[in-house]
């Protein structure tokens, strides 16, 4: 839109100085002549701009001019630097938060603007879990538009055990937790949760409801989260680890060294032994198959039963003609 560009360009001419309109029209992306134009358009807003002739000529703020922001203190701009769009995790997300970011570093006094930049060279955040992440987020912008415009969201969702169905929902708002998005959306049954990389041919309707005056989306997630655990049933095993196995397992799961001197003397040379507790079985079974000659479960019976019914499977085929 002409707006967004108009204060682009405002912006750059803030953070960098003198800027020809070739600079400014390549740092857009438009035509010379609509660089120009904006140039213009800014002088008839009322904009103090200065035009420079010659070879080194350019478009200028007039000296003291610059757009008016709340000034932050040192942990304000500290917190707002930690909140990098690269958290985001999305490609798409991530570039329009960037060119808002960027916005607003620009339009920063030069002295708060430099010690930003100082921060920002000593902070990187990486989005990217050690386990790949095949969040699809096609259906986020759409699941955004409903949210804004308070209108009802038709849709096809998959569920875990891969049932699809079509759901019409009001959605109430998006919760973020580690770059895995969610929709939180009032249904005839009441209000649910619906992971958004689950989500298929989204739709938004013309059809606007009511939000509950009384709904906080923070204190749903937060009550949603607890019940969610209340239902879960954690196991605790025991497995014997190589120094390898450890250090994979201690990343995501509370495990404590096992002291019993009996147990520990039937260990192989190199091995150890630990109580290792895990969200659920299924969780446990997947983690020490994963990691294969690594890890060896000791306790409960039925992990080891399930194992090497497991093993046994997977020779059988992979021995298959």
């Amino acid at each position: 839109m002409k707006s967004d560009r108009l204060l682009s360009s405002l912006m750059l001419l803030q953070a960098h100085g003198r800027l020809s309109t070739r600079e400014i029209a390549e740092r857009l992306e438009v035509s010379h002549r609509t660089a120009h134009r904006d140039m213009e358009a800014l002088c008839l807003a009322g904009i103090p701009l200065i035009a420079h002739r010659g070879a080194s000529g350019g478009w200028e703020l007039q000296k003291g001019w610059r757009t008016k922001v709340p000034g932050l203190d040192d942990a304000e701009l500290q917190a707002l630097l930690m909140a990098q769009p690269s958290a985001l995790g999305d490609r798409k997300l991530t570039a329009a938060a960037q060119r808002a970011f960027d916005k607003l570093m620009a339009s920063m006094p030069t002295s708060m603007r430099l010690h930003a930049d100082s921060i920002r060279a000593r902070l990187h955040i990486d989005p990217t879990g050690w386990r790949p992440s095949n969040e699809d987020l096609s259906m986020l912008p759409i699941v955004q538009d409903a949210l804004a415009r308070d209108c009802k969201l038709t849709l096809l969702y998959t569920r875990t055990d891969g049932d699809t169905n079509t759901r019409t929902v009001d959605p109430l708002g998006i919760v973020c937790k580690q770059t895995v998005w969610y929709l939180i959306a009032r249904t005839a049954e009441g209000t649910r949760t619906y992971r958004v990389s689950r989500m298929r041919e989204a739709v938004v309707l013309a059809l606007p409801f009511a939000r509950p005056l009384n709904f906080d989306l923070a204190t749903y997630w937060k009550q949603s989260t607890a019940k969610l655990k209340d239902r879960q049933h954690p196991v605790t095993t025991t497995l014997a680890l190589t120094d390898e196995g450890v250090v994979s397992i201690e990343r995501w799961c509370p495990m404590v060294p096992v002291l019993d001197h009996r147990a520990l003397r039937t260990l192989h040379k190199g091995w150890r032994l630990f109580h290792v507790e895990f969200e659920n079985y299924q969780q446990a079974r997947f983690v020490v198959l994963g990691l294969g000659s690594r890890a060896a479960a000791i306790a409960p019976p039925d992990l080891r039963k399930e194992i090497k019914a497991e093993l046994r499977r997977m020779h059988r085929a992979n021995n298959a003609k």
